[in-house]
C-alpha cells in the first residue's frame, strides 16, 4: 500500500470518542494512583524495549510482538478491574502478564525459553498465563470464544461481581469466532467485555482494506448484536479509564456484554521481523507524537503531580528492572528434556 493510498484511506469520518471528565479521573485515582499507573506503563515500555533487544541478539526465538504505543489501554482497564476477573488476549501479551502480577523475571525467562519461565520455557513470547489470565493466544481470534466461555461460567455459577474481558486486534474482527461469540454473548446475556485494540494495521493491511464499513469503526458491529458499545482514544489513559469505568459498571449491573473499540497505533511493526514499510517515516512520527506515556506525563506535570526529574527517575527504575530480568533469564537453566511430557494433557 502506498503512502498516498494510506492517507486517502484514513480520511474517513473523525471518531467521536467517549466523553470523559478528566478531572474526575484525577479525583478518583489521586496522585498516588496516577503515579502508580504511569510507572506500570513505563515498566511495560522498558520491558518491551529490552526484550526486543534480546530478540535481536538471538536470545529469544520464535515470534515477538511489541505492545509499545498501546500501554494506556490495558493499564487503565486492569487498574479498574483488578486481577480477580477473567482475562484473555492476543499473542501481544507481555503487558497483560506484567499488569496481572507476573514478574518481569518470570516473563523474560519464558521469552528466553528457560525452565524458570512462566510456562517453564514451553510457551515463549505468545503464550503467557496467570491465575486469571487465560493466555496469550497465537491463533488470531482464538481467545474470543474462550473469554466468552469464561463469561458463561460466571453467569452459570451466578457470580455477580465478576466478568470476563477479551482483548483482540482489529485484524480478528472478520473472523467467524468474533461474530459467533458476540451473537451468543448477546443471546445469553453474558457478562463479557470485548475490547478491540484497533491499532490500524493487521500485520501490513490497513483497517480500511480489511473492514467493510464506510467509517471503518469496528464498534459499529455491536449494533448487529444489540450490544452497547464505546469508542475510546487508546492513546489517552484518562479517556480509556473513564470509558472502561462506565462500560464495566454497565456489564456488572446488567449482565449484558459490551463492545469497546480503542483507537490507537502501535509504534513498532506487527512483529520484530516486520520493517513496517507500509507506513512512511512522517506517518510514524506523527502517531508517536501522541505517545500515551508522554501524554500522561504532561497531564501529571500540569497538575504538579510530577516533575521532569521524577519522571526520569521512574523511567530509570523501570529500565533497571528490565535489565535485571535479562540477567535473570541469562543465568536461568534450560529445561531438562526429560520433563518435556510432564503436565501435557493431550497428545
Amino acid at each position: 500500500m502506498t503512502a498516498k493510498t494510506t492517507n486517502e484511506a484514513k480520511e474517513s469520518q473523525p471518531p467521536r470518542f467517549f466523553e470523559t471528565d478528566t478531572e474526575k479521573v484525577f479525583q478518583q485515582l489521586g496522585k498516588d494512583g496516577l503515579i502508580k499507573c504511569l510507572k506500570k506503563m513505563l515498566l511495560i515500555r522498558n520491558f518491551e524495549v529490552r526484550a526486543e533487544a534480546a530478540y535481536q541478539q538471538g536470545k529469544i526465538g520464535g515470534f515477538f510482538h511489541s505492545y509499545i504505543g498501546q500501554e494506556a489501554i490495558q493499564t487503565s482497564a486492569i487498574e479498574l478491574l483488578g486481577p480477580k476477573n477473567w482475562f484473555a488476549t492476543t499473542y501481544r501479551c507481555h503487558a497483560m502478564a506484567l499488569l496481572l502480577g507476573v514478574t518481569p523475571n518470570e516473563i523474560m525467562a519464558e521469552l528466553y525459553g528457560k525452565a524458570s519461565g512462566n510456562a517453564k520455557g514451553r510457551g515463549g513470547s505468545m503464550h503467557l498465563y496467570s491465575d486469571r489470565m487465560l493466555g496469550g493466544f497465537g491463533i488470531v481470534g482464538g481467545q474470543i470464544p474462550v473469554a466468552t466461555g469464561a463469561a458463561f461460567r460466571t453467569k452459570y455459577l451466578q457470580i455477580k461481581d465478576e466478568l470476563a474481558i477479551c482483548f483482540l486486534g482489529e485484524g480478528a474482527v472478520p473472523q467467524g469466532s468474533f461474530h459467533e461469540s458476540l451473537n451468543l454473548a448477546s443471546l445469553w446475556n453474558l457478562p463479557c467485555v470485548y475490547v478491540v485494540e484497533n491499532n490500524q494495521w493487521g500485520m501490513g493491511t490497513h483497517v480500511s482494506r480489511a473492514i467493510a464499513n464506510s467509517n471503518h469503526f469496528i464498534s459499529d458491529a455491536a449494533k448487529a448484536y444489540d450490544m452497547k458499545y464505546y469508542r475510546l482514544n487508546g492513546m489517552d489513559f484518562f479517556n480509556c479509564y473513564g470509558g472502561f469505568k462506565e462500560a464495566f459498571h454497565h456489564v456488572l449491573t446488567s449482565s449484558r456484554p459490551v463492545l469497546i473499540e480503542c483507537l490507537s497505533e502501535r509504534f513498532k511493526g506487527h512483529s520484530v521481523s516486520d520493517p513496517g514499510l507500509y507506513r512512511t517515516k512522517e506517518e510514524l512520527k506523527a502517531c508517536m507524537e501522541r505517545d500515551p506515556i508522554i501524554l500522561m506525563k504532561d497531564a501529571l506535570e500540569k497538575k504538579n503531580f510530577l516533575t521532569e526529574e521524577t519522571f526520569k527517575a521512574f523511567d530509570k527504575e523501570a529500565k533497571e528492572v528490565a535489565i535485571e530480568s535479562m540477567k535473570f533469564a541469562d543465568e536461568s537453566p534450560w529445561p531438562d528434556p526429560i520433563t518435556l511430557e510432564e503436565e501435557v494433557f493431550a497428545p
